[in-house]
């Protein structure tokens, strides 16, 4: 995932700004900011215009799918530097506290959906017009 310009080796696939964030389905700003970030390379422009590498397609999708899978951008920037050198026990470190990140993530959204049920069940079972149960709670009112 060695990421290089291929405009000045006569490579006719090079891609300007707004080709690549068409081909990456991606916005231009995306991109910017991606680079912005050290994602991506800034290449030097020939003339005024910079020519990106077909290969940058690539690295965005796996931007793109990190992301999906719950990565920060600084995860995210990990991986692509060991992708880049190929280090899969780095990477599976990686991956492991991202995934001890999601379980405890999980713990607690599983915590607050049963909180939620219990005043949602108290809300119905009080059936009083005047008082909540839930919004007792959550005033600091309630039991």
């Amino acid at each position: 995932m060695t990421i290089k310009s291929n405009r000045s080796k006569g490579n006719d696939q090079a891609l300007t700004i707004g080709h690549l964030a068409k081909a990456a389905h991606v916005g231009v700003e995306t991109i910017r900011y991606y680079q912005g970030r050290g994602l991506l390379p800034v290449p030097e422009p020939i003339g005024r215009i910079r020519y990106y590498g077909p290969e940058l397609v690539d690295r965005i999708g796996f931007i793109k799918r990190s992301q999906g899978l719950g990565f920060s951008l600084n995860e995210v920037t990990t991986l692509l530097a060991l992708a880049d050198g190929l280090n899969r026990r780095a990477v599976q470190s990686v991956a492991v506290a991202r995934l001890d990140q999601i379980h405890r993530k999980l713990d607690d959204l599983s915590r607050m959906q049963r909180a939620l049920d219990s005043l949602l069940e108290k809300c119905i079972a009080t059936g009083q017009a005047h008082q909540c149960p839930i919004i007792d709670a959550l005033m600091g009112t309630g039991d």
